[in-house]
This record gives structure tokens, sequence and C-alpha cells, in this order.
């Protein structure tokens, strides 16, 4: 059994305080912003709040821990909305006295609340990377700025943000979108201080809420219905991608490809759409025509040569695709190098 830590608030200023205090060491306050570097006793890495109006909050955890470490969030008056984003490896949720316990995996997300009767416990494995950026509400601050726009709410969300007060346990996961990596990625990279800094972060909680609450209504329609493009199906679309430049002599068909890669057709090529503006045959079309490049620019192959070693039987099929891409056949382009050379080669002498 981990250590086990328990915050009586919920505010999450208050919770990386609480944690400082129980480590024994210092924390650094600016403004909204808390931070607590983790000692080299317990681990490594660090764990950031922020906190906004309307009760808003966010916590950044990257650590390494040399224990596991159940952090138990007792009830309240008002339990908060949380929404976890996790990074890295596998963190666990549970309510506290149920049995049942729920991986977040690597790229997943879950939208969980407690009640009066079952804490909320989050459980961090130990000699792991644990990275994991959480949005919490608190409903009842939040419903001043939410009030009007309620009933226009799909159904499942407008009763999620009434429980002001917690009454209903409630637990969704899905796996996040590209947009929320996004945001998530820019709050880090954010070089802006003060003032500044606080707006963007803010406007940057909204937008991923935005983005949160289009999903867990994408998520409710059928998997081949769904219209967001999730971070870990970008993953995948990636290796796709980097099947089909380390393959280009023999790249697998789209069929193929998406079975490699554990997507359907239709999602791989949405996915290569979002992150390249191109179809699947139109991206390898674009990586062999670059490589074809590449092989006239620093080989001595001929043109029949390189039409096969990138997977074309056509020569002329070949010449058509690359003046398509580069407004001139491979022949004129081969010429064209090789005046190049003529001229550098006299030059030289």
């Amino acid at each position: 059994m981990g250590e086990k830590k328990e915050f009586k608030e919920l505010n999450l200023v208050d919770v990386v305080k609480d944690i400082a205090h129980r480590l024994e060491v210092d924390y650094r306050e600016e403004n909204n912003e808390i931070c607590v570097d983790i000692p080299k006793e317990a681990g490594s890495g660090h764990i950031k709040a922020i906190s906004f109006s309307h009760g808003v909050g966010i916590l950044d955890v990257d650590i390494t821990l040399n224990k596991e470490v159940r952090f138990v969030l007792n009830q309240s008056l008002v339990q908060p909305l949380e929404i976890v984003f996790n990074r890295e490896k596998s963190i666990w949720h549970e309510f506290e006295g149920q049995e049942k316990k729920t991986e977040i995996k690597h790229l997943e997300s879950a939208i969980f609340s407690c009640n009066s009767k079952y804490g909320n416990v989050l459980t961090l494995k130990a000699n792991q990377p644990i990275c994991f950026f959480s949005l919490e509400i608190n409903r009842k601050l939040f419903e001043e700025k939410i009030e009007s726009f309620l009933p226009e709410m799909n159904e499942d969300i407008e009763s999620l943000f009434r429980d002001v007060n917690g009454i209903n346990l409630f637990f969704h996961k899905a796996h996040y979108s590209l947009d929320i990596a996004k945001c998530i990625d820019e709050i880090n990279a954010t070089e802006d201080e003060g003032f500044t800094k606080s707006v963007f972060i803010e406007g940057k909680c909204y937008e991923i809420l935005a983005h949160h609450l289009r999903q867990y209504v994408d998520d409710a329609s059928p998997s081949e219905s769904r219209t967001i493009l999730r971070q870990s199906t970008v993953v995948k679309i990636e290796d796709a991608a980097n099947i089909i430049e380390e393959t280009l002599d023999q790249a697998p068909d789209v069929s193929t490809l998406s079975k490699k890669v554990g997507l359907n057709q239709k999602t791989l090529q949405t996915g290569f759409q979002s992150l390249f503006g191109l179809s699947v045959n139109e991206y390898s079309k674009n990586k062999r025509m670059e490589k074809a490049r590449h092989l006239m620019e620093n080989t001595d192959l001929n043109i029949t040569e390189i039409t096969y070693r990138i997977g074309i039987n056509s020569r002329s099929y070949f010449s058509k695709l690359f003046k398509e891409r580069y407004s001139m056949s491979p022949k004129q382009y081969m010429q064209k190098l090789d005046a190049a050379k003529t001229v550098n080669d006299s030059t030289t002498v």
C-alpha cells in the first residue's frame, strides 16, 4: 500500500501548499500561481497550481516519486468538477470506499466528481514519470458565469453543471483531442509573465473546457460518426506517416496501413487531412518525389534506377508526378543539376 495523503480543502493552491508542508519544503508563490519542487529524497519534478475567478483552477503535475502515493481528496460542502488530462504513465482513480479502480492511461482524459459520501482518490505509482494537467471547476462559484447558457447545453452537460453541491457521483473517460493537447503545450511553453501570463493561461483553460465539452458530446456518438481527432489517434497517424517514409519502395496501400496502425480507413484519411492537408496517397506521392529529388542531388543513380528505388514501376508516371510537384521533368532537373555542377567545377579550377 502506498503512502496516503489527505486534503480536506479542494482549492488547488491550498493543496499545493499542503504538499509543501508535508514534504517540509518551501514553495514559490507569485500572484495567483504556486509551485513546489519535489525534494530528492521523495523523487523529482514539480507540482504547480494556478487559480482564477469563478472557481476555476489548474493543477500541473510533472513528477517521479520514490514511493507510491494515494492522494485522497476528502469531501467538502461543494464538490468540484475535475478534468484530468494524462500526458505520461497511467494514474488510477477511485471513489474512496468503493472497490473499483479505473486506470487513466497515457493520452486519456477523465472528468469526475465525488459526493459527500465518497471522496476522490488518485494513485500515483512509484518510479515512473507522472505528468498530468488537471482543470478544476467549483460549480457553485462557476454557476454565476454560465447560468444563462445552461438551458442551451447538451442535457447531460447541463445536469453535470447544475449539480453544484456534488450530490451525484460522476466519472467519464476517453482519449483527449489534439486541440486540447495543443492548448496544454501552449500553456507550458508561454514566456509571458505576470498579468499577461495569467490572462493567457486563463483563456487557454476556457478553450480546453470548450474543447472537452464538445468532445464529451462527440464521445456519445458511435465511433464511426465521431468528428474530433483524438491525441491518441494522432500518434497512430504519425506512426502511419513514418511507415510510409520508411517503406517508400514498397509502401503499403491504405487498407494495409490502417490495419498496421489500428485505425479504420476513414479515421486514417481524416487524420492525414487534419495533420498534413493531404490524403494518404497524396502524402505518399509527395514523400516519393522528395526522396527522388534527394537521390538526384546526392547519388549517381539514373532516372530509371531512381524510379524503382521509390516504388514506382512506370518511368512516364514518375515523370508526370515529378513535374506536377516541381514544375519540371526529372530529365530537366538532372540537366539543371549537371549545369550547376559544371559551373561550380569551372569556378573551382
